[in-house]
């Protein structure tokens, strides 16, 4: 008599191909072999035919690279199975983390706009205003009073504007310079960063140089 296969393996379809979502309470080796059978016993007729794209989900498991390449063997079996993608919900939630929270309005003199994370503000930031946030801050208006990003002491934070002529810059501890002593003569489209714990602004075009 053969041995009932507990399985720990779900399939979900979804428009970009099929979602395989594994249990991160059981041991390994069950896993695979819960996953062989859905692909040679259960689902047999599901995952024949032509090329179908897989997502795999590992939930809060984190597995190794061999363990990884044990997983992909088992799909390479199936020859129409492309994996696009073996993540577990770690990286997911770095993603969701890393979101901004967007904030439209102005920011009028005497009042102080404060945000925990990452913030897009969509209006203008007048003389005598401030925005202070944990995270950095991207301005899609004109800066003219004080920003403050990384205010918990994050120097990786950054502070951007499409017009930026602020009456004071601060990223984590650090005070910039005036901004007459930039040595940029426009006014626009511009960030603020922190190199070698001294401030810098460049042109916003050149951001990219500088995020992870």
């Amino acid at each position: 008599m053969t041995a009932e296969i507990k399985q720990h393996v779900t399939l979900k379809g979804s428009k970009e191909g099929l979602i395989f979502r594994l249990e991160d309470n059981c041991e390994f080796d069950e896993l695979l072999t819960s996953l062989r059978h859905m692909l040679e016993q259960s689902h047999v007729q599901i995952l024949s035919g032509p090329i179908v794209h897989v997502y795999m989900k590992l939930g809060k498991r984190t597995i190794t690279e061999d363990q990884e390449e044990q997983i992909r063997d088992i799909l390479r079996a199936k020859g129409n199975l492309l994996i696009q993608s073996i993540e577990s919900d770690g990286l997911e939630d770095l993603s969701n983390q890393q979101k901004l929270t967007s904030i439209k309005g102005i920011v009028r003199s005497g009042q102080i706009l404060e945000h925990k994370g990452d913030l897009l503000f969509l209006g203008d930031v007048n003389p005598g205003g401030s925005i202070i946030c944990t995270g950095s801050i991207y301005i899609l208006g004109a800066l003219r009073g004080l920003a403050h990003a990384g205010c918990d002491g994050d120097k990786t934070a950054i502070i951007a504007a499409s017009y930026m002529r602020p009456t004071q810059l601060r990223i984590a501890g650090i005070v910039s310079r005036s901004p007459d002593e930039w040595g940029i003569e426009e006014a626009h489209m511009e960030f603020a960063y922190i190199q070698d714990d001294v401030m810098q602004i460049n042109k916003l075009n050149h951001l990219h140089q500088i995020l992870p």
